[in-house]
């Protein structure tokens, strides 16, 4: 049993740092399939509700705690985050998360232009229960072996 409750933290904790983590780990710990999913949406669904409520505050936390005074306002990477936000809006950002942000940085983004709250967790939770259903079907579908050659184990 409480084998069983640290997998599933496990599974959470690194899905809120990197979405594909949970389908992965969840094949590595043996999670069956439904709890993969829930888990997978979990962890994200917990790391968008943190930088949601409070990522103004950790971000300028962060800032204060690390920024450098001479930061240049336009960058290469900031162009490309204003740019995927004019072109595709919060729905964008959110369908993107799990493939190409994480879930901090994915919520960053929709909390940095002002999307509104509640936008940003209904999108987001889509988006996991999406993916969580796409990533954990092809653990399933392809086989554990595949995401662990993927990932180097």
């Amino acid at each position: 049993m409480h084998i069983d409750i640290l997998k599933y933290l496990t599974v959470i904790g690194w899905t809120m740092i990197k979405f594909i983590f949970g389908p992965v780990f969840s094949a590595v710990l043996d999670i069956p399939f439904v709890h993969a999913v829930l888990l997978t949406i979990t962890g994200m669904m917990l790391a968008v509700l943190i930088f949601t409520f409070a990522g103004t505050q950790i971000r300028k936390w962060w800032q204060g705690k690390f920024g450098s005074k001479n930061k240049k306002l336009f960058t290469p990477r900031k162009r490309n985050m204003v740019k995927i936000w004019r072109k595709y809006g919060i729905w964008g950002v959110a369908a993107l998360t799990p493939l190409i942000f994480t879930p901090i940085g994915g919520t960053m983004i929709a909390v940095s232009f002002g999307e509104k709250k509640p936008k940003i967790l209904l999108t987001m939770f889509i988006s996991a229960v999406v993916w969580a259903l796409i990533f954990c079907g092809l653990v399933v579908i392809l086989g554990k072996s595949v995401f662990l050659h993927l990932t180097g184990h």
